[in-house]
């Protein structure tokens, strides 16, 4: 009988950011979402934040994840759902900064990631203590952003990603044996991209970006072949939490004749997908709810280190 395929060996990185480095692979660590606009897919939207109550309230929300045990936050102030529509980056900005710097004025160790596409934004948010930039375009939606991350040193995370949020419900499917292949080949574009513009690799992550011009079952061949990207020499991070892929998985099992919230409803299938993401060698995770991904993460990373125990006195 054959053994469960694991990754045999998550990679060790030394993750350099804007002003410090980040073990990751010893254990896999959890940045928490913080959704700074009211048109969040999942639900969990806060509203506008200025520096009134939204922001006080964001700044709380962000803070209570960290003492939940989250190891990050990602600030983002413009929805990609599908069908999303942009915002100014002086909307942007008003959403978000009043939020990053009530976090760090309380918790100045925190290592926020700030999610946007915008080179202005980015700027701004660096210069207002932010660590990372979490650019779900890979570079590609504004010509400064790789120029922004260069000069700052900030931490990268590029995401692959299949058109724009307008596109994707028109988008031709993909056969399954394109979606590795095209991911792949779109992230190591996209490194290439990045480090000719001097950005240094060690501040570089990667993404495959779940959803993000890929549809239904597309997600799941990308989800079974996620053991291919270590071949990129970079981190992995994923965002699986509450992705419609994993709903539609689960929506022919759920109770029948209650109403569920989404966050209810794909709650247990998250919690799935974040098993087998981790056990594929996933280094961050980026999720809503900590508690149950933490749950999840240390099954998951106990049954990894088992594994690679057991090869280790194999040979």
């Amino acid at each position: 009988m054959s053994n469960l395929t694991l990754s045999t060996a998550r990679p060790l990185f030394e993750w350099r950011l804007r002003t410090r480095s980040l073990l990751v692979g010893d254990r896999t660590l959890l940045m928490a979402i913080v959704n700074l606009t009211p048109d969040s897919f999942s639900g969990d939207g806060l509203p506008g934040s200025g520096n009134g109550a939204g922001a006080k309230l964001a700044a709380a929300t962000a803070l209570a994840a960290l003492d939940a045990g989250a190891d990050l936050l990602d600030l983002g102030a413009e929805s990609t759902r599908p069908g999303a529509h942009p915002v100014s980056t002086a909307e942007e900005q008003r959403r978000l900064l009043p939020v990053l710097e009530a976090v760090l004025k309380v918790r100045p160790d925190a290592i926020i990631s700030v999610d946007t596409y915008h080179a202005a934004t980015a700027r701004a948010a660096l210069a207002a203590g932010a660590e990372v930039i979490n650019d779900v375009s890979g570079l590609t939606w504004d010509d400064e952003m790789a120029e922004v991350v260069s000069t700052t040193g900030a931490g990268l995370i590029l995401m692959h990603t299949r058109g724009r949020p307008g596109d994707w419900r028109s988008q031709p499917p993909l056969p399954a044996s394109e979606v590795l292949p095209l991911v792949f080949a779109g992230l190591m574009e996209r490194m290439a991209l990045a480090e000719a513009m001097g950005v240094e690799p060690r501040r570089m992550m990667v993404d495959p970006g779940f959803g993000f011009g890929k549809r239904g079952a597309e997600n799941f061949t990308l989800l079974a072949g996620l053991g291919r990207l270590h071949e990129l020499g970079r981190p992995l991070l994923l965002g699986l939490s509450r992705k419609g892929f994993l709903g539609d998985a689960v929506r022919e099992v759920l109770p029948r004749g209650e109403e569920l919230s989404l966050a209810d409803a794909r709650r247990t299938a998250t919690t799935a997908g974040h098993v087998a993401a981790v056990l594929a060698g996933t280094h961050i995770l980026r999720v809503h709810e900590v508690q149950p991904a933490r749950e999840a993460c240390a099954v998951a990373d106990a049954l990894l280190m088992a594994g690679q125990t057991l090869m280790f006195e194999e040979e």
